[in-house]
């Protein structure tokens, strides 16, 4: 019981810290984008592939497996730091002389200076890699959420400044530095950890025989799902790439809310009881079923209201993005799959599976792109083919925990099919709105309202059983807060 306790208050600990900053940064993002153009955000996208790609290797697998192993100490997070802090070093100068060449690639050469200013955020994140594992393992869920906010508000003054300056891009790179500076610095005092003049080689290679293939898969699925930003900068212009990205953002502040708060905490419970499959099955099957519950809803009313929200938001001169973010919100649909049955291979020490399945989708993934890229000669018939390979691999990546927790695909579909036919529902009768052709403001409050009584109502005529489940959660809260 305690232990239940510890992970619903890390949880909303955790969902609390995203919130927080994903709210802040929502609306700092809104301010940004009213300001700059779409290539502005396009330009950073292009150079994001070779950023995201770097910090897989400063990251390296071992921080996941600081979090997974029983037994780890502070010599190893010391240990660890090392490592990731001299791959950080060397990648930095990889790309600073590189840079030329980049730019060069894309027929923009001011992309040069950019990514050498930019890359400079390898170097703090050898650092956070360290103190995030420290976090997840030992639940310090509050000291994160008081650092991100922090960190926030703090990038997005510098970001905000900049953009009123005229500086364009570059308030995007000197936003994101500080982000990860400020959240680097305030985790040292929140944390009590620094690193020390210690190394323990054989413990690496202990951590390392568990988290090369983790590096491995996450460097393949990091330049897979890059790829698309690279191909679109490359094949069309930073327009269409900003106009691409940004339909992805809008569904991604939903999922990195609500699922990767969940997933952030699943990982060290369930590695804690990797011993126990049936309690292991159960913390899967409520994390899959709870996140389904509450993004369903959230993605199908983003993709019916899109059009009158990104007008009133961002402006009409965003609306191109419309059709890309109605397609993400199907996509990202899928991932409270995609990630409760990855989270529980990795909490069974099952990385070998984890790489395979990794290759088996990016095997598919790539066909898919290269025929949409060659065949259909559009950025929208790429998220298609993204969507078409996100339903395959939520097959794929359930397949192994039939054997290993025994809970199959179909006991997973199972699970989550109320909440589909309800979202569903819901969407069907918040799309009836449009057609009474009131301005967007109206429109969007009306569609708000509709949704929420819909599904609410749907829940309780139904009575649907993460509703119950997390219901009782507020009660419980409600009466320790009332006892204190």
């Amino acid at each position: 019981m305690k232990t239940n306790n510890i992970i619903l208050n890390s949880l909303i600990l955790k969902f609390l810290e995203r919130c927080g900053y994903q709210g802040i940064a929502f609306v700092i993002q809104l301010i940004l984008a009213r300001i700059l153009l779409p290539s502005d955000y396009g330009v950073i996208t292009m150079l994001t592939v070779f950023i995201a790609i770097s910090q897989v290797f400063v990251q390296s697998g071992l921080n996941t497996a600081l979090v997974q192993r029983k037994d780890t100490t502070e010599d190893d997070y010391t240990s660890v730091f090392w490592i990731s802090l001299l791959i950080a070093v060397i990648l930095y100068v990889i790309l600073f002389f590189t840079s030329p060449l980049i730019a060069s690639f894309y027929k923009m050469p001011e992309l040069s200076s950019v990514l050498r200013v930019l890359a400079l955020i390898l170097i703090p994140g050898a650092f956070n890699s360290i103190q995030n594992a420290k976090v997840q393992r030992e639940m310090k869920f509050r000291q994160l959420l008081y650092c991100t906010i922090t960190a926030a508000v703090a990038s997005g003054i510098v970001g905000i400044t900049m953009a009123y300056a005229g500086l364009r891009f570059w308030a995007l790179v000197g936003q994101q530095l500080t982000n990860q500076i400020v959240v680097c610095v305030t985790l040292m005092f929140f944390i009590k950890w620094h690193p020390r003049m210690k190394f323990n080689y054989n413990r690496i290679k202990l951590f390392f025989s568990f988290g090369w293939k983790l590096l491995v898969s996450a460097l393949i699925d990091t330049v897979y799902q890059n790829l698309t930003n690279l191909v679109v900068g490359k094949k069309y212009d930073s327009q269409t790439l900003g106009f691409y990205n940004r339909g992805n953002q809008f569904p991604n502040l939903f999922v990195t809310n609500i699922n990767g708060s969940i997933q952030s905490v699943m990982l060290p419970a369930l590695s804690k009881e990797q011993d126990n499959k049936t309690k292991m099955k159960s913390m899967v099957r409520r994390s899959i079923v709870t996140s389904s519950y509450i993004l369903f809803p959230l993605l199908m009313g983003l993709a019916v209201c899109a059009e009158p929200l990104i007008s009133l938001l961002l402006t009409e001169k965003w609306l191109p993005c419309v059709p890309y973010l109605r397609i993400f919100c199907f996509i990202y649909a899928f991932w409270p799959i995609h990630t409760a049955n990855l989270q529980a291979i990795n909490a069974l020490g099952r990385s070998d599976k984890f790489l395979q399945l990794e290759i088996i989708k990016k095997i598919y993934g790539l066909i898919a792109l290269m025929i949409t890229v060659f065949c259909f000669k559009s950025p929208m018939a790429i998220a298609i083919g993204s969507a078409c390979t996100a339903i395959i691999s939520s097959f794929v990546n359930a397949h192994p925990n039939k054997k290993l927790l025994n809970y199959s695909y179909i006991e997973q579909m199972k699970d989550i099919l109320p909440p589909i036919a309800m979202a569903t529902i819901m969407g069907a009768l918040v799309y009836t709105v449009t057609l009474l052709h009131l301005n967007s403001i109206i429109t969007l409050l009306i569609q708000v309202f509709v949704g929420i009584i819909v599904y609410w109502g749907e829940s309780k005529i139904f009575h649907i059983e993460s509703y119950e489940y997390i219901v009782g959660i507020m009660k419980k809260i409600k009466k320790k807060k009332g006892k204190r």
